[in-house]
């Protein structure tokens, strides 16, 4: 009998490699897992913006683990890792770095500031003028960041991870839409359920207790290398052109709504850009693949675009004034546009 008969399929198309660093991506998942409980969604939109090669926006209540998130991410990675508090005082040289003059030398040297480390938490983001919000735009979008006449490029590497309050709103300055544009998924966090609490509480007793032992356990950390052929293996997944143009459609929707729905169009004042439709083609393919699938399904795109659109689809002052919000509307836009 053909034993392949009844050989179960790898659902990476067969190869060793593709299966291995699967099982590398699942394994990291599950240690964060462990380590920051009951924000299983926010640690699966940190793993897409890794594999997808771009940024987030997280959004939730003080306490929720944000930080703590980016950290044990950071330090199951072979990176460094930089942490910036966004304050009102804090200038654009406090994060891009400035040239420094060196007397003996007769010349200025450059000095990088912490974002040129490959992994960086922005830490409150609304909290900073907008002086310093705008030093991120050339460092986000174009990898670089230029000082003076000089032009430095960042990691290979470079993931920024930005967090805001969203209460607590006095003495903040709101992220302009050119930057909001920037950040591939815009997630927003809630408070954990009890049996996640419960498990939150013993798991502080335990690094109370660990605190005062000696010797940390080592954290076995991920290669780069193999975090950039992850990346080439999310892009070589199959995308269907009925899915490539039901995800098309529903950015085309967000900038005119009128033939679905002549309301709906009223309460969009703005869609999402063409880096909107980038931005949810290449995170429904990373969804897709930590879910060990080779191919896209309609199913990874709506499961993705509340996250990618809702800071991309801006409502006009009367849907504001109604209650109406990028999520809401997104949830619309999904609603009205047909399946493939």
């Amino acid at each position: 009998m053909d034993s392949t008969l009844h050989s179960t399929p790898d659902p990476l198309g067969g190869d060793h490699e593709l299966t291995r660093l699967h099982d590398a991506f699942r394994a990291l998942r599950e240690a964060l897992s462990t380590e920051i409980v009951g924000q299983a969604a926010l640690i699966e939109r940190l793993l897409i913006a890794l594999l997808a090669d771009g940024h987030l926006l997280v959004e939730g209540a003080p306490g929720l683990a944000k930080t703590s998130a980016i950290r044990a991410l950071a330090a199951r990675l072979d990176a460094e890792f930089a942490r910036v508090q966004f304050t009102p005082d804090l200038l654009p040289a406090d994060l891009t770095g400035t040239e420094v003059w060196r007397p003996q030398d007769g010349r200025f040297e450059f000095q990088p500031g912490p974002i040129f480390h490959p992994i960086v938490l922005a830490d409150e983001i609304n909290r900073a003028p907008a002086k310093v919000q705008s030093a991120l735009l050339e460092a986000m979008g174009e990898r670089q960041v230029t000082v003076g006449r000089a032009t430095y490029a960042l990691p290979s590497l470079f993931l920024v991870m930005a967090t805001q309050n969203p209460i607590e709103q006095e003495g903040t300055f709101p992220l302009p839409e050119a930057q909001l544009d920037r950040f591939l998924m815009h997630v927003r966090i809630g408070y954990p359920e009890a049996a996640a609490e419960t498990q939150i509480l013993r798991l502080a007793r335990e690094r109370a207790r660990d605190a005062m032992q000696s010797g940390a356990v080592p954290i076995r950390r991920l290669p780069l290398a193999d975090v950039f052929t992850a990346r080439a293996a999310v892009l070589d997944l199959h995308v269907a052109p009925a899915v490539e143009r039901y995800l098309v459609e529903l950015v085309l929707a967000s900038r005119d709504a009128q033939r679905y729905d002549a309301t709906l169009a009223q309460r969009i004042a703005w869609g999402a850009s063409p880096r909107g439709s980038i931005a949810l083609e290449r995170c429904a393919r990373a969804h897709a693949w930590l879910a060990g699938r080779d191919f896209v399904t309609p199913d990874d795109v709506r499961a993705i675009a509340p996250d990618v659109l809702r800071h991309r689809i801006l409502p006009s002052y009367e849907a504001t004034a109604e209650g109406w919000d990028g999520d809401r509307l997104v949830g619309e836009l999904l609603r009205l546009v047909p399946l493939p």
